[in-house]
């Protein structure tokens, strides 16, 4: 299996203004996330689903991973993974996934469409976007569905839509840690934070909601606005003071080790192997994201 891709940051792109595609590049973003959902009225999803091939060569040759959000509805969904699937595409971000059978049915598709392309089995890989009260349930067969899932995150608007409740911090709080754990044990990432992604010109604000959402274990998150990228860049990366301490520890744990010590102090607190290995993961981290950039 493909190793996890660092997405700090997945900006979504509406693949029909051709200004954004222009830019998509520009934004610093780890990801772009070509819409042909949302952003795409019904009388113009054929033409736009035309443009996504020179659209995602265009912004992959930036060095960005391409993702394309397809539509919901099952007729509309199999036309934009046959529009999607190509060497520039890394993955489908499938909106309102209901449970782990939708998940593979999507899988089945791009199994076909990648022997018609002569594409290597499993290159388009997906991204589950949990968006249904009845869905957050299901989190946990949905993250082990198959392994094409590289990733999982919560739709808060939708979501809160769906419940019936605000897509604010503590009523989104609950659904996030279930995305948590549940992408965590099944081994690939957890996006998102607990807030609503409509909200960005307050930067503070948001930086308070991407700091918290690392706290919880989140990875990345997808970006409606290029000020969203900037913040989710920084603080979904360990920071410099960050990756000194991390390099400081395993030193000081590995020096005890080696001496036969089972007990070690670093600046004065008991370290063990949970807490070394979190700075292994820290210092990791930091060496993907320094050899993408």
């Amino acid at each position: 299996m493909a190793p996890l891709p660092p997405w700090r940051s997945a900006l979504f792109v509406p693949v029909n203004v051709e200004r954004f595609v222009a830019g998509a590049h520009r934004h610093g973003a780890d990801a772009a996330i070509l819409d042909l959902e949302d952003s795409v009225p019904p009388a113009g999803k054929a033409a736009a689903r035309g443009l996504i091939a020179d659209a995602a060569a265009r912004i992959g040759r930036h060095g960005l991973d391409v993702l394309v959000r397809i539509n919901r509805p099952w007729r509309l969904a199999v036309r934009d993974i046959e529009a999607a699937v190509g060497p520039a595409v890394a993955a489908i971000a499938a909106p309102k996934v209901a449970d782990a059978g939708h998940v593979r049915a999507l899988a089945e598709v791009l199994d076909e469409v990648e022997r018609e392309r002569g594409l290597p089995p499993g290159h388009t890989r997906i991204v589950a976007m949990v968006e249904t009260a009845d869905a957050v349930f299901e989190v946990r067969d949905i993250a082990r569905a198959h392994p094409r899932l590289v990733a999982m995150t919560l739709g808060g608007e939708d979501l809160a839509l769906s419940a019936g409740l605000e897509p604010v911090a503590e009523a989104l709080l609950a659904p996030n840690q279930a995305v948590v754990m549940a992408a965590r044990a099944a081994g690939i990432l957890p996006l998102g934070f607990a807030g609503s992604i409509a909200e960005y010109r307050d930067q503070e604000a948001f930086r308070a909601t991407i700091r918290q959402a690392r706290r919880l274990g989140l990875a990345g998150a997808f970006c409606i606005h290029p000020l969203q990228v900037q913040v989710c860049n920084a603080e979904f990366a360990p920071g410099a003071q960050e990756i000194d301490t991390a390099r400081e520890m395993i030193a000081a744990y590995d020096k005890a080790q080696a001496g036969g010590l089972g007990a070690v102090v670093f600046e004065g607190k008991m370290i063990d192997e949970p807490v070394v290995a979190r700075a292994r993961a820290t210092l990791a981290l930091a060496r993907r994201l320094a050899a993408r950039e």
